[in-house]
This record gives structure tokens, C-alpha cells and sequence, in this order.
């Protein structure tokens, strides 16, 4: 446990220091706030350091439970509609249809990240007119969800590498958003793959829990 304790320290520091600059953007947010003119923009960056915060809470928690799938993708949609309006995109058109109960094993934050992930990486291709589509069913052997766009979908020479940390095909990008999704998914017991919609254009991810990872949290 000793041996272990330095690097509690080190994420519970970082955790620390992190929340004292959520709390500067939060300040800043307030004093914009002040102007009609800013209250809109004002109340996005207090929903983007909320979410933050999660996610940074999440590095600490140590008691799994799970949330219902519905509301992780709620909290998922809302981020990413705050970020295609900062960049001035148009709004991205969300379909949803998830069987009522589905629940996905781990920490609600992190599971928010891999849809996060997911969505924007699809905002980020598909510039005017995207649309998300968003399903998740019972199958045999678990819970299967899928996340579709209507992209240009994936060539079929990147497909192999699409989940490889630091793989892009653009300069600007840090090649880690799917490698990230990929991560989460598999710590849970889960599996993620990649491919192109068979009907019409644009790409599909599959996710995949047993169903003793979505019963161990139930």
C-alpha cells in the first residue's frame, strides 16, 4: 500500500489543482455573465466545467455503479451541442432510440466520455447537415449499442488503425479521441469495432457488454 500511496497523491493533487482552475473559469463565467449579451455563453462554460469535473471526479472514484444509458447520452448530446455552437457549426440533428432500463457497468462520467468521443469525432467530419444516429438494444448476450453518422464513412485502409493512440489523418488532431473510446469500453468488459453503414454512406460503431458486465451493476 505504500509503495501505491505517492501516486494516490499525485492524482488527488492534480485533481485538486485542476478543480482550483475549473473554479477560475467558473469566476470568469459569472463576471461575463454580468452582460446580456454574454449570458449565453456564460451558461455553456458553466456546463462545460460541470462536465469536466466529472470526468476529473471519475479518476477517483472507486465505487462502480452504473447509470441508466438514456441519461449518459443526454449528458453526451448536451456536450456536444455546446461545442459545435462555440465553433459556430451548424447544430447536429440526434436520433435516440434505446430500449427503456439499459444500463452500461462502470462510472457514469467515463461511459459519457466514449459517447463524447463518438459524437465528436463525427462533428468534426461531417462540417454542414450531420446527423447522429444513436440505438441500443438487448441482445443474447448483453446490451449492444450503436452510434451511425451520415459521413463519408471509413476508408478501408484506416479501418485496421482507426483505434491506435496518436493515429489521425489530420495534422491538427491528437489521434487519441477513438483510442480513448476504445480504452474505456474494453475496462468495463466491453468490446468496440468500426465500420461503414451498409446501407447509404457514413461510418457505424458497434459497442458490446456481456450481459454479466450490465447484471453486475443492476
Amino acid at each position: 500500500m505504500d509503495a501505491e500511496r505517492p501516486s494516490d497523491l499525485n492524482l488527488e493533487g492534480l485533481v485538486h489543482d485542476l478543480n482550483n482552475v475549473f473554479e477560475t473559469i467558473s469566476e470568469a463565467a459569472d463576471l461575463i455573465a454580468g452582460d446580456a449579451n454574454w449570458v449565453p455563453l456564460s451558461a455553456t462554460i458553466h456546463r462545460s466545467v460541470d462536465r469536466g469535473r466529472r470526468i476529473l471526479g471519475s479518476y477517483l472514484e472507486t465505487t462502480r455503479g452504473s447509470l441508466e444509458l438514456e441519461t449518459i447520452i443526454e449528458s453526451a448530446i448536451g456536450f456536444t451541442n455546446d461545442f459545435v455552437q462555440a465553433i459556430k457549426r451548424p447544430p447536429i440533428e440526434f436520433t435516440v432510440e434505446v430500449e427503456p432500463g439499459v444500463r452500461l457497468p462502470g462510472v457514469g462520467p467515463a461511459w459519457e466520455r466514449v459517447f463524447m468521443n463518438l459524437f465528436l469525432n463525427a462533428a468534426q467530419i461531417v462540417k454542414k447537415g450531420c446527423r447522429i444516429d444513436v440505438a441500443a438494444v438487448r441482445a443474447a448476450g448483453g446490451v449492444v449499442v450503436t452510434v451511425a453518422d451520415n459521413g463519408p464513412g471509413i476508408p478501408p485502409e484506416i479501418l485496421p488503425k482507426i483505434f491506435t493512440p496518436r493515429f489521425s489523418t489530420k495534422a491538427d488532431r491528437s489521434g487519441l479521441g477513438l483510442h480513448i473510446v476504445q480504452s474505456i469500453v474494453t475496462r468495463y468488459g466491453g468490446a468496440v469495432t468500426a465500420a461503414n453503414r451498409e446501407s447509404g454512406a457514413g461510418a457505424v460503431f458497434r459497442i458490446e457488454v456481456s450481459a454479466a458486465q450490465e447484471a453486475a451493476t443492476s
